[in-house]
């Protein structure tokens, strides 16, 4: 399966730092957290589309599309579940309309953009046994965070790059 390509949101120092808490708490309560992530990306981040390519025409749009909407408020204000047997805990969004209208006008300039749609979320932990969801619930509690998006950032896998926008 090819790596993808990926256009992402990045919050604030201070939204950086709930989520970390979040990862934390995870870790600290024995559970699979982001913190167990080593790659060169792994900080906190909303994932605005993945793609098997994604080309400088694509990072201009980006930027057109999405530049101008940031710094944007956005509240953590439930949690979810996403798989099947292993599942990922998320935290999900809610983002103003504006933005999600320049999110989809984004994703339809890339026909190739992976997955249908938006959820707007930020990935507390992946591949958690079903088994383990209420103590990963217990473990980050159900406050709802505040998260101000600042940043646009740009994953090519190909060349091992991360860049802001």
């Amino acid at each position: 399966m090819p790596r993808l390509h990926a256009f992402e949101l990045l919050p604030d120092d201070e939204g950086r730092e709930a989520v970390l808490r979040d990862w934390q708490a995870l870790r600290d309560a024995g559970l699979p957290s982001q913190l167990d992530h080593k790659g060169m990306t792994n900080t906190p981040h909303v994932t605005v589309l993945t793609a098997e390519t994604l080309g400088p025409e694509h990072d201009e749009v980006a930027m057109t599309r999405l530049g101008t909407s940031l710094p944007v408020e956005s509240r953590a204000s439930g949690i979810a579940l996403l798989g099947g047997a292993r599942v990922s805990v998320v935290r999900l969004l809610d983002v103003p309309d504006a933005l999600i209208g320049a999110v989809l006008a984004l994703r339809g300039e890339v026909p190739h953009a992976k997955h249908p749609g938006w959820l707007p979320h930020v990935t507390l932990a992946r591949r958690v046994p079903r088994s383990a969801v209420p103590a990963a619930l217990e473990a980050i509690g159900h406050e709802d965070l505040a998260l101000r998006l600042v940043e646009l950032r740009r994953w090519d896998p190909d060349a091992g790059t991360v860049r802001t926008l």
